[in-house]
């Protein structure tokens, strides 16, 4: 395998490229049916009874080389690499053109500009329940995380006066523990980890490529965000006419991401201190 060796988009210097911010990594149970849309014909899927691991990555990023930005990552599966797995980007959403343009051209990522769009709903606390005896013993609080407030983020995919919306992301914002009140800071463990991940296989960058993120974070698993979208029911029409003009194949590509989002949600993990550093891709 080749390291790729191409023009550094402005604001970036050459990798490894550090993202320093925090963000919501939540896992879903997507149906292989809808990954295989999107992966490589050459790559094989992790499934079991026709479902993969997918999901998506919500960041928001107040340090990085595009500076400060938001990014949506669609996870549409997991795909072999033998020992272990990788990841497979369906679509990377980010309100930074800068951001987008480094995505396509360096890392091969199905980059889209879009539009975030927040707002914060205050809710009634409700009554703290005992936490479970496993997070404990990983030092995760001694109670059960609860609801304060209410984020809800609306993506909008943007192409020049165009807009189409992606979805929108409730994420409630939880009460801090008592011993977080003590000690003024937000608690969970600091871990490091490794998300191995397949890009390239698009328009801007054909070749198919390997890339590894280096996370250093501090993490608390936390109630899902309920992602929702005004046409649930038309997110996995496809015509099966193989004669697609670009414009019905980006359109559609844009359905079954927005399919991949509203999949089943098994597990969701927040990110606190999140340092995140890309290494540059390799040929496969």
């Amino acid at each position: 395998m080749d390291v790729i060796e191409r023009r550094i988009s402005s604001g970036y210097a050459k990798p490894p490229w550090i993202f320093k911010g925090s963000a919501l990594y939540q896992i879903h149970l997507v149906k292989a049916a809808t990954a295989r849309a999107f992966i490589p014909k050459e790559l094989r899927l992790v499934e079991a009874f026709g479902y993969t691991l997918g999901g998506f990555f919500l960041a928001s990023y107040d340090d990085s080389p595009a500076g400060v930005f938001d990014e949506l990552v669609v996870i549409a599966g997991t795909v072999w690499n033998p020992p272990t797995s990788c990841a497979w980007a369906a679509r990377v959403l980010v309100n930074s053109d800068e951001a987008c343009l480094h995505g396509r051209k360096e890392v091969g990522l199905p980059s889209q500009v879009a539009r975030f769009s927040k707002k914060i709903t205050a809710v009634p606390k409700r009554k703290k329940e005992r936490a479970f005896g496993f997070l404990e013993a990983f030092g995760l609080g001694t109670t059960l995380s609860q609801p304060e407030d209410l984020m809800e983020v609306k993506v909008s995919e943007v192409d020049g006066a165009a807009s189409a919306d992606i979805c929108s992301i409730k994420v409630r914002s939880d009460e801090p523990s008592e011993m977080e009140k003590k000690l003024g800071k937000w608690m969970g463990p600091a871990i490091k980890m490794s998300l191995p991940s397949f890009s390239g296989n698009t328009n801007y960058f054909p070749n198919l490529l390997k890339y590894s993120c280096h996370l250093q974070c501090r993490v608390r698993p936390v109630r899902p965000a309920v992602v929702s979208h005004p046409l649930d029911d038309e997110t996995e029409k496809l015509s099966e006419d193989e004669n697609h003009t670009s414009q019905e194949l980006h359109e559609n590509e844009r359905r079954l991401s927005v399919a991949v989002m509203l999949s089943k949600p098994i597990i969701a993990l927040e990110f606190k201190d999140l340092t995140m550093q890309v290494e540059a891709p390799v040929v496969v």
